[in-house]
């Protein structure tokens, strides 16, 4: 269930744009606010209808531009169908569920599990990922991403869940790999601030 094909997807951009619950028009908005910033690599979580419509709106819009979409929140199989059929590239759920994982690998869909604990990253590294979603971010703390560095040199981790551009360098300079933000990609004030992280490598 090798997930190392996500590292393509991003492109090596260090930053994710979460999409939740905005509905089709405000995630258009803030999906092309993140890509006019430079953020290639957009998350629409789908925990209803309506949220399965903005994801197949926003993937439409990122065909146009190049752009990939993912699929955030996904717990079932029928979350996986979901993402598969509105267009998504990749899918990204809270927790490790290595069923879930296999699913969304044999619809084609490369899947980012969460992870809060040394035992989900070791398990999830042996099932053969190694990009993984460390969440709550902002509660496991910029010192989790170095403490599972140590033993779990190979894991790529994206970190979810209270990211700011307050925050989000100091968890690239603690070695997370990605940086997924939300909602602050709409207060204008923190956009210059988001744009200057972009350059990191």
């Amino acid at each position: 269930m090798d997930n190392s094909g996500v590292e393509e997807l991003f492109g090596g951009a260090r930053l994710m744009a979460i999409l939740r619950s905005m509905g089709v028009e405000r995630s258009l908005s803030v999906a092309a606010t993140a890509w006019d910033l430079g953020i290639d690599s957009v998350e629409v979580t789908i925990q209803s209808p309506e949220d399965v419509e903005a994801l197949r709106a926003v993937a439409a819009a990122a065909r146009e531009r190049g752009k990939v979409v993912g699929a955030g929140t996904v717990l079932t199989p029928a979350h996986v169908t979901q993402a598969a059929e509105a267009g998504a590239a990749f899918t990204v759920s809270p927790g490790l569920d290595l069923d879930l994982v296999r699913a969304s690998h044999d619809a084609g869909l490369p899947s980012i599990p969460g992870v809060a604990t040394a035992t989900e990253v070791q398990r999830a590294l042996g099932a053969g990922l190694t990009w993984l979603k460390a969440f709550p971010a902002s509660v496991l703390g910029t010192s989790w991403i170095s403490a599972m560095h140590g033993p779990f040199p190979e894991a790529r981790f994206v970190t979810t869940g209270g990211m700011s551009s307050a925050n989000a360098g100091d968890f690239l300079s603690a070695g997370a790999r990605v940086v997924a933000v939300g909602s602050a990609l709409e207060d204008p004030a923190q956009l210059p601030r988001l744009a200057a992280l972009l350059d990191r490598r």
